[in-house]
């Protein structure tokens, strides 16, 4: 089991996950962060540190896609290790539906 970053991360981007995270296996996108899922320990401190509850073990049903992606841009984006603040505009798309869709992109983030 691993955990993943899931669609509720995008836009939203807190990193209160990051800051408790002993491994240091989240890295930065520009608008969201994934977990390396060969790096994460499965210790789970993540999952209620997250604002948008966007984390989530991969052992929940639906979530092959988020598993691919976390794996694929954890190899390409620059590794974070501390909280930044979150964008300004982080709170108003918290639990909004459809972000992968409409907000995603590959670029990555600037990293620790």
């Amino acid at each position: 089991m691993t955990y993943v970053v899931t669609e509720a991360c995008i836009k939203c981007k807190y990193t209160d996950c990051v800051e408790v995270c002993p491994v240091d296996c989240f890295y930065e996108g520009e608008n969201m962060l994934v977990i390396n899922p060969s790096e994460c320990i499965d210790c789970g401190v993540c999952e209620p540190e997250c604002p948008a509850e966007a984390i989530l073990p991969d052992t929940e049903d639906g979530l092959e896609k988020w598993l691919e992606l976390n794996t694929k841009f954890s190899a390409e984006w620059p590794n974070i290790t501390s909280q930044k603040e979150p964008p300004a505009d982080a709170d108003d798309h918290k639990g909004e539906e459809g972000k992968f869709e409409k907000y995603f992109t590959e670029a990555p983030g600037e990293g620790d």
